[in-house]
């Protein structure tokens, strides 16, 4: 299976902005595993400017985009020292890209990205994927990393979308907000009702939320893709959902 994975800012950091390095090394093992089973796999990282933030001693994530910026030049090389440390203890190579609007939207960059990505593929390489949000502007964003995840995930014919957060999946009401609230495990049609489930932001350090997997969902499965959403604090998960097993919540890719 071709499988993109999309790792959330709350996933791989605490609300300090610092490394959870236990959480990484439980999950690049996992996916190590899944790639050693003949599985393709693709990572859609967020977590550069988080990172930033904790390494530059910054209270907050900032508001100015240049500040932003800085955040994330400084962050990302973290990041990817972290994954490429921890790949390696399982003779994985990774590789970074980093794309911006441009690339999406304009069809010569949008195929010189795909023919990349496939290329790295077929080197048995694992890419890692991020927005460049180091030169990106609010004006010409993809805006977050569930949005991104959906786009490449078509891109690039992929079989699965799993979009690893904080949350277990979609729930019939907000569980911050209501304790009575129910998981909901399979989504077969994304109606106006389950559109209504989506409720609030993400963290303080990230950028989405369930209102934009709801979105991303939307656009995987009218191309028959299969999307689940699973939370990152039952990395073991990821096997279940690779193998069609109930885990989070599962949106059936149109026609199946």
């Amino acid at each position: 299976m071709r499988i993109v994975i999309k790792i959330g800012t709350s996933t791989l950091t605490y609300e300090t902005g610092r490394i959870n390095i236990r959480r990484v090394e439980q999950l690049c093992k996992i996916f190590s595993d899944l790639e050693n089973a003949g599985n393709e796999i693709i990572l859609v990282s967020s977590g550069a400017i988080a990172m930033g933030v904790g390494k530059l001693n910054l209270n907050t994530k900032p508001d100015d985009i240049s500040a932003k910026q800085a955040a994330a030049a400084t962050g990302q090389c973290e990041l990817m020292y972290i994954y490429d440390q921890e790949f390696s203890k399982y003779n994985h190579n990774i590789a970074q890209l980093l794309i911006t609007y441009a690339d999406i939207e304009n069809e010569k960059n949008h195929n010189n990205f795909r023919n990349t990505l496939n290329k790295l593929l077929e080197f048995g390489v694992i890419p890692v994927i991020n927005e460049n949000d180091t030169v990106s502007t609010e004006e010409f964003t993809i805006g977050d990393n569930d949005t991104l995840a959906a786009n490449v995930s078509v891109s690039v014919g992929a079989d699965l979308l799993i979009l690893l957060s904080d949350i277990d999946g979609l729930y019939d009401s907000d569980p911050r907000k209501h304790p009575d609230a129910k998981l909901i495990s399979e989504v077969r049609e994304i109606t106006a009702e389950i559109e209504d489930m989506a409720e609030g932001k993400g963290t303080a350090l990230g950028t989405g939320g369930m209102e934009t997997k709801i979105l991303a969902a939307k656009a995987v499965t009218e191309k028959g893709i299969d999307m689940v959403i699973l939370n990152s604090n039952n990395p073991e998960a990821l096997y279940d959902a690779v193998d069609g097993k109930p885990a989070g919540t599962r949106f059936y890719g149109k026609g199946k």
